[in-house]
Formats: structure tokens, C-alpha cells, sequence
């Protein structure tokens, strides 16, 4: 009976991270920014396409999936580029992870978002990103990070 109780207490005192993925889609020195609808929490905030991963999925497979929701393209998603761990005061800590997108099939569709841009990086800045993209986006911005260019390509293999 002690030993329950303690499994239990170790678990309601255990905090369990909610993983969140995203694309960073580079074309020609402006990346795909997205705002958030009125709906979402955080309205109105910009961030870069992507979204949580449900059970069983990878982090790729999940951002695949969400790129096709939320932008009608099937995207090849290569190398993580950047991780954060950010907790936004009253929610779940989150960890995120930003995968670099080689290449993409289809044009980018807004499906959910109140907008979609095409921005230059150098103007990245000018945005009101969420927070827990801040610190990716200052490095962006610098030159800290530099993304290889994205291609569209002619079909979706």
C-alpha cells in the first residue's frame, strides 16, 4: 500500500514536457512565418508552422503531418536546427524542436491561421513572435543561424 502511494505521489510531482514541432522554410533569404488565429491561445502571435505531437509519432512524422494540415504541402524534413525549453507562466512546460524543411510539394495554403508570410530574416525582428521562438529568431536574425535554402518541388515523392 506504501509503495502505491509513493508511485503515485512521484508521479503528480513529476512534470511531463508537452513537445512541440516546427518548420523552418527558407526560400531565397525570407522564411514562412505564420499568425496565430483569434481562436488559439496566444492569438495574434507569430510563429514559425508546426504543432504537437501525438502519441506514437516522431517528431518528423508529426511535423509532416502538421505542415500538411495547416499549409496543404508535403514537406521533406531533415535535421533538427535548434531546441528550447520554455515554460509559459500557468501551462505545461513545453520543449521545442525546429527541423530544418529541405524541400516541399505543393503551395503553401493557410488553412488555420489568421496569416501566412513570406518574410525577409533581416526583418524578423519587426514581428511579435511567441515567446518561447525569441531566442531562435534573435539568432535568425544575427546570422547565428544561417538555414539552407528550400526548394518546392514538382511532385510529392
Amino acid at each position: 500500500m506504501k509503495l502505491q502511494t509513493r508511485r503515485v505521489e512521484n508521479l503528480k510531482a513529476r512534470k511531463i514536457n508537452k513537445t512541440v514541432v516546427a518548420g523552418l522554410i527558407q526560400q531565397d533569404g525570407r522564411l514562412l512565418i505564420c499568425q496565430r488565429s483569434k481562436k488559439s491561445s496566444f492569438a495574434g502571435k507569430w510563429e514559425f508552422p508546426g504543432g504537437k505531437i501525438e502519441a506514437g509519432e516522431s517528431p518528423r512524422a508529426a511535423l509532416r503531418r502538421e505542415l500538411s494540415e495547416e499549409l496543404s504541402i508535403a514537406a521533406k524534413v531533415t535535421k533538427l536546427r535548434w531546441r528550447e525549453n520554455y515554460l509559459y507562466p500557468g501551462h505545461t512546460p513545453l520543449l521545442l524542436l525546429f527541423y530544418v524543411i529541405q524541400s516541399y510539394f505543393g503551395t503553401p495554403e493557410n488553412k488555420v491561421f489568421l496569416d501566412i508570410r513570406w518574410v525577409p530574416i533581416q526583418d524578423l525582428l519587426r514581428y511579435d513572435f511567441l515567446s518561447a521562438d525569441l531566442p531562435l529568431v534573435a539568432h535568425l536574425h544575427s546570422g547565428e543561424i544561417i538555414l539552407p535554402n528550400c526548394f518546392q518541388r514538382e511532385s510529392a515523392d
